[in-house]
């Protein structure tokens, strides 16, 4: 049984469709100019701390300020809500995540809560919680999936860099499945950490995935043989992707061009 996934890229919007022995199975479209910015990871600036209203004005780079309230800026697991004095103060730098998109004059809405999800996991690098989607009904299944999360975590050294909330998707997953997302959360944490120590503010460091990237990170799996790709623009920033943070599919790869004529990362 063959299976394949199909990325086509054009100024407009992106395409993508996974093919089963030569059938559609799945197809997902995203329009470029309909891309927004939450799940964005920024180091902002504070701007303007509002006491009366308990929140704060931070610049990350927008046209408009974005917003956050206090009980949105954690300094512990668990701590309860101080007054927003206590919390910022005017040009300082925060590491903030986007939750709500800008919309008419009101910027975006923003948090410290930081979550990066993958396939089959949320990964929260500022908790230790481990929970499951409410979705996931099957008691065995959810003690199944969460002890299979925490003999990964263990084997990978990595018991006290975060927390994980099982997705829905996770159902039935098999453990060297949760493995694969566990490295590429904990590769492409490491990269945002980097960005945190190194770079100044207002700068974006963190966007979350476009299509084209997002279907290595939540459909490709070991049934999937070929993952081709028409735009040679696309094929370049997959492979640096796929090198940096998921090594084991780049022999997957390969860039197919409009005429049909294939071609690999050695051409």
């Amino acid at each position: 049984m063959s299976e394949e996934i199909l990325i086509n890229i054009t100024p407009m919007e992106s395409r993508v469709a996974v093919v089963e022995n030569g059938v559609l199975q799945e197809a997902h479209v995203e329009r470029t100019q309909r891309r927004g910015i939450v799940g964005n990871i920024y180091k902002g600036k504070v701007v303007r701390v509002l006491p009366g209203m308990q929140a704060a004005f931070i610049d990350i780079g927008l046209e408009r300020a974005a917003f956050i309230h206090a009980s949105e800026i954690t300094q512990r697991e668990g701590q309860a809500a101080e007054s927003i004095t206590a919390l910022v103060h005017d040009g300082q730098s925060l590491v903030v995540q986007v939750t709500k998109d800008p919309i008419g004059s009101k910027g975006a809405r923003l948090t410290t809560q930081l979550s990066i999800p993958s396939r089959y996991l949320v990964y929260m690098p500022r908790s230790s919680h481990v929970g499951i989607s409410l979705k996931i009904e099957d008691e065995a299944e959810r003690e199944r999936l969460k002890k299979a999360v925490a003999d990964c975590v263990a084997a990978e050294g990595v018991a006290n860099a975060g927390g994980f909330i099982l997705r829905t998707a996770a159902e039935g997953a098999r453990s060297e499945e949760l493995l694969m997302d566990i490295r590429y959360l904990r590769r492409l944490w490491e990269q945002i950490g980097q960005q945190i120590k190194t770079v100044g503010a207002p700068t974006v460091i963190y966007e979350d995935l476009g299509l084209a990237l997002r279907t290595l990170r939540d459909l490709v799996s070991p049934k999937i043989e070929k993952i081709r790709i028409d735009s040679r623009e696309t094929f370049q920033k997959t492979s640096q992707f796929v090198a940096e943070l998921m090594p084991e599919i780049a022999d997957r790869l390969e860039h197919t061009p409009a005429s049909g004529r294939s071609s690999t990362s050695t051409e």
